[in-house]
């Protein structure tokens, strides 16, 4: 089968869509099909205007355009993908999209135009964003012109099931793991205080901020020394988040800033627990990784965490800031409870290997054909 893997955004951009994507288009190419990527975002040495680049095996076609701040949009880019899509010999576009998404958004109505199977994953959750989309009503259109829709979880797929309404099936295609990369065997435990971690974006929507006082709440519970916590990734919430943790007298909480893939894997290895602290985590990629490694996980409820932990057996699911405080200090004085739990993620990898991944998504390319065929 030979895929159009439709994106904003891109590697060298880094983020939960831009990895997956990429993931799933070497898992693909791996499994004997065909992939081509077609994106807003610029290359590594700023190609754009259509120009093709190969990232790993993977030929992806910049559609970019110059914006302000490297902007992934380009209202230009329908006619040249137009072209591109009839002349390439494509089964199925797969489109990723978020809650904003203009260049996949135009390169829906490119496909669907043109009567090419399409299938449509979003990202994102989009309950607090239902009414604009109804209103749009965009959403039902695709559905009912035969876009084979899915969500990365099943808490996201709800809202859309709503949107798209009961004619049309949503489907789950989770995010997809490499359980060979990301685990690393039994690991014993060290004394000393429980050592805490999270993998996010600095910005308001991942709560940077809220976890920082969550977790001192945590400490003042547990006691002086109970605990340390460090806090990797980047974004425009980085100077307030170091403000809070100076001004709290925090010296136990580290801001290492953005680490590869490999350096994730190692400073997971040598942690306790990861925290997710967002609730409108659609999924939870980085948590996956980390629970993957062995760490329990505490998430919050109503989010994608939900899909990959079960309360009280491979961590925890809370339903508030107070409640992952008391979580986190329960822990600090209950590490068997840790052990067991860490025991139980090493020995049960999670069910959302890349094997079991693209054979849904494969179904779902098939559901796009078939739905394009009525």
């Amino acid at each position: 089968m030979k895929v159009a893997l439709i994106s904003d955004c891109y590697l060298p951009r880094l983020g939960g869509i831009e990895v997956q994507s990429h993931d799933l288009a070497r898992q693909l190419i791996a499994r004997g099909h065909e992939v081509e990527v077609f994106t807003a975002t610029r290359g590594a040495d700023a190609e754009m205007h259509g120009a093709v680049t190969v990232v790993d095996d993977v030929p992806v076609h910049r559609l970019a355009a110059r914006m302000p701040w490297e902007l992934p949009v380009n209202p230009f880019a329908p006619r040249e993908l137009r072209r591109r899509l009839t002349s390439g010999g494509f089964d199925v576009a797969h489109v990723q999209t978020g809650v904003v998404s203009p260049f996949a958004w135009d390169a829906t109505r490119v496909a669907v135009g043109m009567r090419l199977p399409t299938a449509m994953t979003w990202h994102c959750m989009l309950a607090g964003v239902t009414p604009v989309f109804e209103v749009a009503r965009f959403v039902h259109r695709w559905a009912a012109r035969g876009v084979a829709m899915s969500a990365v979880s099943q808490v996201a797929a709800e809202p859309l099931r709503r949107l798209v309404g009961p004619a049309a099936t949503v489907g789950v295609l989770p995010n997809g793991i490499d359980v060979a990369r990301w685990s690393v065997g039994p690991v014993a435990p060290e004394p000393g205080p429980l050592r805490l971690v999270t993998a996010m974006r600095l910005a308001a929507r991942k709560r940077p901020g809220a976890l920082v006082d969550l977790v001192a709440e945590a400490e003042r519970r547990s006691g002086r020394g109970s605990l340390s916590l460090t806090i990797l990734g980047e974004g425009p919430d980085r100077h307030k988040v170091e403000a809070s943790v100076r001004d709290k007298g925090l010296d136990w909480v580290t801001l290492p800033g953005r680490v590869t893939r490999d350096e994730l894997r190692q400073r997971y290895a040598g942690s306790d627990v990861y925290l997710s602290p967002a609730r409108l985590e659609s999924f939870g990629i980085a948590a996956l990784e980390a629970r993957t490694v062995g760490l329990p996980v505490i998430g919050r409820s109503g989010s994608g965490v939900g899909e990959f932990v079960t309360h009280g057996v491979n961590g925890l699911v809370v339903d508030s800031d107070s409640a992952m405080a008391a979580a986190i200090a329960h822990l600090a004085d209950h590490p068997d409870d840790v052990s067991r739990m860490r025991a139980f993620n090493v020995e049960n990898p999670p069910d959302q290997r890349w094997a079991a991944v693209v054979a849904i998504a494969v179904g779902e390319y098939e559901r796009a054909i078939a739905l394009a065929r009525r």
